[in-house]
């Protein structure tokens, strides 16, 4: 899913406030498709880190209970032009990530 990520990331002081929102479907597994009546494949974000210049400063969890498209807002000690990557993995092996510059 190339491209799923948009970051949006400003320094205030020594803190940078990073905002990012990840185009995903967070599918629960539990519905059924609308048309064909056939059941909708669970398919949600497992892991998702940050780092900023290369050093993790974020790491968690999901599930499915986490709604589609899900956004995540989070402040690190950063300075402007530090780079900030967001990355993210499926319970179906898929993965992506994007890096930024801090502003």
């Amino acid at each position: 899913m190339a491209g799923s990520i948009k970051i949006r990331a400003s320094v205030s002081g020594d803190m940078a406030e990073v905002k990012c929102l990840i185009t995903h479907p967070m599918e629960p597994g539990n519905r059924k498709d609308k048309t064909t009546g056939a059941d909708i494949a669970t398919k949600f974000i497992t892991d998702v880190t940050a780092e900023v210049n290369g050093k993790v400063v974020l790491a968690g969890n999901m599930s499915a209970a986490v709604s589609k498209n899900p956004f995540l807002s989070f402040k690190a000690p950063a300075k402007s032009g530090d780079k900030v990557k967001i990355t993210w993995k499926d319970n179906a092996g898929e993965t992506d990530s994007e890096e930024a510059a801090i502003a």
